[in-house]
């Protein structure tokens, strides 16, 4: 069925364009049923329909002079498509015009020049007001200022348009008004009446009284509109009276600022000969018909002009191939779709007439798919047969249209139809579990490891989200040390990670797709934490408050190799950032005293003089890390007569030999290798796992 509705273009969204239901002759109450919707042809939406009520609404404000320019008559082609069964009808709706506009003149201002030898009856051309309406709602007629020495002429030129001109009715006398100042009003034909106004000043000068003139002013030549480019149009006729300079004229063409007129891109005029040709290829379906102005101006001082109004009529001849409109096309479409599903719905359109315009499509025979005709210039491809995922995931549908002229022209359109599937697949991690190391302290925010998962379902069934899930292995929930980047699987930490209190976590990792319903796969990444030297060492025994000295007395008498005291201190670092080492601080005078490296014993290292006051001693404790960290304690030594030598301390014990202190190293280095080895295979373990 085919629809016609009319409507104002000044009607506000909302308006009621007209009762589809009635019309259509449907029942209200069924159209949602029957998922009634729009398809606007122009790739526009101007309306929409309230199903509710069964009627066509007006969905935003119409703009006729937007929409169709001055074409006289201005319609907008819907389509409405209903299912259950699948109805195609055409909606054509004219846009009515209203008095929306008022004229315009392409500059307020006109400056004209006439010399004062001028004979009345002298004729000044102005500029056409511009007014976008149409109809009785164009430019009705113009009014001038009233004036002693000019009145106002009103031609109407072949088309129909009123050119104004000043025409000269008393003579003049530049001594006594050098300058005439005026007001050229527009007026339209609308109710109310809209105007528009320019203002006309008239220089008044000497001599070079004869403007060119053209001769007819108004001129119509036809055209094929396969011309080459380069042919001649026309040769402009144009006579000035004058001599020399004044009487040389000069063509160009004449253009308004509202209107800069297309036909200066399609046609060249040659400035000295007045010669009008083609300079790019002319379509009878894009413009029928073209107005050119011409300017006559010669070079006297002060120059003169005269205006030539040519109409280019073209012929119309058989240039155009089909085209072919995709209204809509349901891709993708599901495996399990029945014989009979409408695929797309295909318009088409030939800008040519008669057999010419005549159009018939076709598609290949070996697809699942079939043409429906719908109704004149409208068909629906629809499914002859079940579709299999499996075996095609998708086709390349060509679709050609042939029309009927001689020879024939033919155009084809190619889309490809998407078969979709279910969402069966759940996504997969690369590897169900990861390792990833990362230092202690790194800022919050440093990146730990990237999960990667894939599916192989596609669209929303593929769109993989990733989270991490709290397994309660930690004291603290897992989620305030690590956050992960739901989009591309970035784990970042949340905040700065202690090895002294964590060595390692294990992270849960969910990745989930967007399907109905969703599946999810989970994989395990274990973070290892690495130490950082960030511990300096603790000095256990003695224990002095901070700025305070150790106090220990020795017997005036002590020999060599006994033990003064011996420094205790602990590293909550690990490995090499806990290694510790003593030594004493260099100071001025030479010490009797001696710390063990890696022990920590002080010693006496020579005999002590009888008269020797107490010794200053500042043991310095540092770790193998970088950089090295240390702490320090000052132990003040006094030999004393009366000491009562510590049971331990009374022992002859021999000073140790350097062979002990090598075996203690090798010890240490042992155990450490040992354990980087173990640390190695568990992750090679865990990796293989």
């Amino acid at each position: 069925a085919q629809l016609h509705y009319s409507v104002p273009e000044d009607r506000e969204p909302g308006f009621t364009v007209g009762d589809l239901a009635k019309d259509l002759g449907v029942e209200v109450r069924s159209l949602a049923a029957r998922n009634l919707r729009l398809v606007s042809e122009g790739g526009q939406r101007h309306f929409q329909v309230d199903l509710a009520a069964g009627v066509l609404l007006l969905d935003s404000r119409l703009d006729r002079e937007a929409l169709c320019g001055q074409s006289p008559t201005c319609s907008l082609h819907l389509q409405l498509v209903m299912e259950n069964p699948l109805q195609l009808h055409r909606v054509e709706v004219d846009v009515l015009d209203v008095n929306d506009n008022a004229p315009q003149f392409p500059k307020p201002e006109v400056v004209l020049e006439i010399t004062e030898v001028a004979n009345p009856g002298t004729r000044l051309p102005l500029e056409v007001a511009e007014d976008p309406d149409m109809g009785s709602n164009s430019i009705s007629t113009y009014e001038l200022s009233p004036s002693k020495h000019f009145a106002l002429s009103i031609n109407v030129r072949g088309d129909g348009v009123k050119m104004p001109e000043i025409v000269l009715e008393k003579a003049l006398d530049r001594e006594k008004v050098p300058v005439h100042h005026l007001t050229l009003t527009a007026l339209d034909g609308g109710n109310p009446v809209k105007s528009g106004t320019a203002r006309v000043t008239i220089h008044v000068l000497d001599a070079n009284d004869n403007p060119p003139v053209c001769d007819p002013p108004v001129s119509k030549v036809l055209l094929e509109e396969n011309v080459p480019v380069g042919t001649l149009v026309t040769k402009l006729n144009v006579t000035d009276l004058d001599e020399g300079p004044n009487g040389d004229v000069e063509y160009s063409f004449k253009t308004s600022n509202n209107a800069p007129g297309k036909f200066t891109k399609l046609f060249s005029l040659d400035a000295r000969t007045g010669e009008i040709r083609t300079k790019a290829p002319l379509d009878y379906e894009e413009s029928s018909a073209y107005e050119i102005a011409v300017r006559a101006r010669d070079k006297g001082s002060p120059a003169m002009e005269g205006h030539c109004h040519l109409r280019v009529e073209l012929i119309d001849i058989n240039d155009n191939s089909p085209e072919i409109v995709l209204t809509s096309v349901s891709s993708p479409v599901r495996e399990d779709a029945a014989p009979g599903t409408v695929i797309a719905l295909i318009g088409v359109k030939d800008s040519d007439s008669g057999d010419n315009g005549q159009v018939h499509l076709q598609i290949a025979k070996e697809l699942p798919f079939k043409l429906v005709s719908s109704f004149k210039e409208h068909f629906s491809l629809v499914t002859s047969g079940p579709l299999d995922r499996e075996k095609a995931s998708g086709y390349n549908i060509t679709v050609r249209a042939v029309d009927s002229g001689s020879p024939q022209r033919a155009t084809q359109k190619t889309f490809y139809l998407r078969i979709a599937d279910v969402n069966d697949n759940a996504p997969n991690f690369s590897s169900p579990f990861d390792t990833a190391h990362i230092q202690e302290n790194s800022l919050p925010g440093t990146s730990v490891f990237s999960v990667l998962a894939s599916d192989p379902d596609e669209g929303s069934n593929a769109k993989l989200s990733y989270s991490i899930l709290d397994n309660g292995m930690q004291d603290v929930p897992i989620s305030t040390y690590f956050r992960i980047d739901q989009d591309n699987g970035t784990i970042y930490t949340v905040r700065a990670l202690d090895y002294e209190q964590d060595k390692v976590f294990q992270v849960p990792v969910e990745v989930k797709d967007a399907g109905s319903p969703a599946l999810s796969s989970t994989a395990v990444l274990h973070v290892f934490v690495l130490d950082e030297n960030d511990n300096a060492p603790n000095i256990v025994y003695p224990s002095v408050p901070k700025g305070s000295a150790f106090h220990q007395a020795i017997p005036a008498l002590a020999e060599p190799g006994y033990l003064v005291t011996k420094i205790v201190a602990v590293d909550a670092d690990s490995g090499h950032n806990a290694w510790l080492s003593y030594q004493l601080q260099e100071s001025a005078e030479a010490l009797p005293f001696q710390v063990e490296r890696r022990s920590g014993e002080i010693r006496v290292a020579q005999a002590l003089r009888e008269s020797e006051d107490s010794h200053r001693l500042v043991v310095e404790v540092r770790d193998n890390g970088t950089p090295s960290l240390s702490a320090s304690v000052v132990i003040v030594i006094s030999p004393e007569e009366n000491s009562v030598q510590d049971f331990s301390k009374s022992l002859d014990l021999p000073q140790p030999s350097s062979e002990d202190t090598n075996l203690t190293l090798y010890l240490i280095i042992s155990l450490v290798s040992i354990s980087l080895v173990s640390c190695v295979m568990f992750g090679l373990v865990a990796a293989r796992c």
